[in-house]
């Protein structure tokens, strides 16, 4: 299951942006300072305006996520398999409308029904694996 980061904090409806104070003994100690282009900058930005937090909650927050994490490239990669699944599925879905038209009309099953019915469970295949990919399991 893909989350986005920030879906945890329910409760923000008008909340906060940073992170919870640490108290007690778990302090906070270590600091970490990452240098970006002006052009990173404005991405980093514009990003956590979206997500409604700060840039050092974003990053913390991108970095420890326990759930799967997909790079752009991987959810393009997903995606584009789940597009050519789409046509496929729809390809395979008219064939199987046309035999069973046929079936009702001519009162027998077509002998070409048992290859249309692998190729829908093909294609169902292929998305369970494309969806699992994405789901990052």
């Amino acid at each position: 299951m893909v989350t986005l980061v920030s879906e945890s904090s329910e409760h923000r409806l008008f909340g906060r942006k940073r992170r919870a104070n640490a108290g007690g003994e778990s302090r906070r100690e270590k600091r970490y300072v990452v240098m970006v282009t002006p052009e990173e900058d404005a991405q980093l930005r514009a990003r956590a305006i979206v997500r409604e937090v700060t840039v050092p909650r974003l990053l913390f927050e991108s970095a420890t996520a326990e759930d799967a994490v997909i790079t752009d490239a991987e959810f393009k990669s997903v995606a584009a398999d789940l597009m050519n699944i789409r046509s496929t599925m729809g390809y395979v879905s008219n064939n199987l409308n046309q035999l069973a038209r046929f079936a009702n009309t001519e009162s027998r099953f077509p002998d070409e029904a048992e290859a249309a019915i692998a190729d829908y469970r093909a294609v169902v295949a292929e998305y369970r694996a494309a969806m699992k990919r994405l789901a990052g399991a």
